[in-house]
């Protein structure tokens, strides 16, 4: 389907979903669907638990985020949890700002943004539908038409509770031109949308001696004073601030902590009592989530200023941090990429992991607990088992500093240099040390890393290099090693058979003579030891064997090579070992003989379809590996 057909079924979709009618109609809707009259904390709270909630390692998992935004599973649970539901069941919580505090690239505006696009989507729904006054410049509720003596009565017929008053302009359009029948009053379905600012404000502060309290509140409209004879007649007024076409839904307030103080006022009287003030007018209602970003230096600025507790009583903060997972920060550079022009650049396996490694590494705060370094801490925030460390030493760690992750690098200085790299290497292919060469050239040019800071970052960058070395002879030994699956199969029989015997206490028969031998306690051990198993956990560690063995009997499986993890990491890496000299020679040599040009081939092959190198990318692991080797 073309482009044009497209735009024409999206035109007939919006017909589609358009609708008018009498307030009396819309009486019908409500009488059939009550939650139409929701309100704006209410539907964003709706739309982020219709997308889906699923739980993992017994964090609550909001599908709505879950595309965009990785590693903040927390922050957006608590947000979630503690503002937005509360809001949604009209707690008091609704009457405050919201404000997210976190480093610059931390996801704030992401997570906004996809809360706006997520509302235009949602009001599209039949549960997010949106019904306002036909022609209201602030699309009011249609409620708000109900006289305050009745409401109460209303509540009683619909369970639908309303508040606010019915706005000047509706006022005086309800007797002029509908002859105080309310019945007849006109609705219609509206649609949010930032781009025609409707439901959706942006306020962003610039010099506060240029701009006007009425980007905020609308203004006068001078050319009408004639025709309507007074500045205080609704008619002569523009509702077209922010605020006004805000209303229904949310407003984003940019820096909000940047602004003059004038522009702050009105906050407190909408968070408050639900209404502004603004022209000649009684106060204004208004049904709108009031988001505002900053960052933590400004924050602490503001909540020490004396002038400003009014306000900060009437904010409810939000810690945004950097993400603190590897595997996380890998997925937001693959984002950020895929979203640039460099998506056809080939990006070898483990380049974007040692840059999430380096990254995240400056973020963490060094722990006092015993044998805690970064690199286990890290390890154990990615859910890796990290040996002496359980669940509840991660629970401590997480909770030791309560402003880990609001420093550190931030993910556009690594996609900047990723870009530099990828513009200084003629090849369409990236690898792991190119991203951590430019990432240490970038240190040099980067305006706001102290000196101090800047040691602290290059030994970082050592460390995730130091990190790629064994993730790079793990990829390159796996390759080698698949190459000999036959002698890895007669390995792990034979170890096996000594297991066996060794926790039965029986004697082994040699097949050629018949002989009776001990189990081979030196091959065991030469096998658990590549994986740290040590002379005490020996006895455990076969035991376990065993009974996984018993186990996938009576389940009527076979124990093969892939059945246990460790024992098959073990298994490679002592064949890995063995089989050293081999790799050193073929990787290593200059001019190789035919057999090791077959060899190499093969490795790449493997490299290229089971790992997802390309023939370039294959070929410098293998080369870098060799040096490694040759060291």
């Amino acid at each position: 389907m073309d482009i044009l057909s497209r735009i024409q079924l999206h035109r007939e979709e919006e017909q589609r979903l358009a609708w008018e009618g009498t307030f009396a109609e819309y009486l019908d809707i409500l009488r059939d669907r009550p939650f139409v009259a929701q309100s704006a904390h209410s539907r964003v709270y709706n739309m982020i638990k219709d997308a889906g909630i699923s739980e993992k390692n017994g964090q609550k998992v909001y599908h709505f985020f879950s595309d965009q935004i990785f590693g903040l599973e927390e922050s957006i649970e608590r947000l979630v949890e503690e503002y937005f539901h509360p809001a949604a069941k009209r707690l008091d919580v609704r009457k405050r700002i919201l404000l997210l505090m976190g480093p610059v690239s931390g996801g704030k505006s992401t997570l906004v943004t996809m809360l706006k696009r997520g509302l235009e989507q949602y009001t599209k729904t039949p549960a997010g539908a949106v019904y306002a006054i036909k022609g209201c410049p602030m699309h009011e509720d249609p409620l708000h038409l109900i006289p305050q003596n009745l409401r109460k009565e209303f509540f009683n017929d619909y369970g639908i509770r309303v508040e606010g008053s019915l706005s000047p302009l509706n006022t005086m359009r309800l007797e002029h031109e509908y002859d105080s029948r309310i019945e007849d009053v006109m609705v219609e379905r509206v649609f949010f949308s930032e781009d025609k600012r409707t439901g959706i404000g942006t306020f962003s502060p610039s010099d506060p001696k240029s701009q006007d309290i009425a980007d905020l509140t609308g203004s006068i409209d001078f050319s009408t004073i004639a025709e309507y004879g007074s500045e205080s007649d609704p008619r002569a007024y523009r509702f077209d601030g922010e605020l006004n076409k805000a209303n229904r839904g949310m407003m984003e307030f940019q820096e909000m902590l940047k602004c003059d103080e004038k522009f702050l006022w009105h906050l407190l009287s909408l968070t408050q009592e639900g209404n502004f003030k603004a022209g000649r007018f009684a106060l204004i209602s208004a049904d709108e989530l009031i988001v505002a970003h900053t960052n933590e230096s400004e924050y602490r600025s503001f909540i020490a200023n004396k002038k400003n507790e009014a306000l900060h009583s009437r904010i409810i903060v939000m810690g945004v941090p950097y993400n603190l997972k590897v595997s996380e920060e890998e997925k937001i550079y693959a984002k950020m990429i895929s979203e640039s022009d460099m998506s056809h650049v080939h990006i070898a396996p483990h380049a974007l992991r040692v840059a999430a490694t380096f990254s995240v590494l400056t973020r963490l705060k060094d722990s006092k607990k015993q044998g805690m370094d970064l690199l286990k801490k890290m390890r154990l925030y990615d859910g890796e088992i990290v040996e002496g460390f359980n669940h509840v030493d991660l629970e401590e760690l997480q909770k030791e500093f309560a402003d880990e992750g609001m420093s550190g690098i931030d993910p556009r200085y690594v996609i900047n240099r990723i870009s530099s790299a990828i513009i200084r290497k003629e090849t369409p292919s990236i690898n792991a040390l190119d991203v951590l060469r430019s990432l240490k050239d970038g240190l040099d040019h980067h305006a706001s890393i102290s000196k101090e800071d800047k040691e602290r970052f290059i030994n970082f960058i050592s460390a995730a290099r130091k990190e790629y070395d064994d993730i790079a002879k793990k990829e390159v030994q796996k390759a080698f090693v698949y190459s000999y699956e036959e002698s890895a199969k007669t390995l792990m029989d034979n170890y096996l058979d000594n297991v066996e015997a060794y926790c039965n206490k029986n004697k082994l028969r040699d097949p050629l003579t018949g002989e009776e031998m001990s189990p081979d306690e030196k091959l065991m051990r030469s096998i658990e030891e590549q994986i740290g198993i040590s002379e005490n956990a020996k006895k455990a560690f076969r035991e376990e064997i065993l009974i996984r063995i018993s186990a996938y009997a009576r389940k009527g499986k076979k124990f093969d090579y892939n059945s246990h993890e460790r024992l098959r990491e073990a298994i490679q890496k002592k064949l890995f070992a063995d089989l050293k000299d081999v790799v050193k020679i073929t990787t290593s040599s200059k001019t190789p003989d035919e057999s090791q040009l077959k060899k190499i081939n093969e490795v790449i092959a493997r490299l290229v379809d089971e790992h997802g190198y390309n023939t370039t990318s294959a070929n410098e692991l293998l080369r870098y590996v060799g040096s490694l080797l040759n060291r």
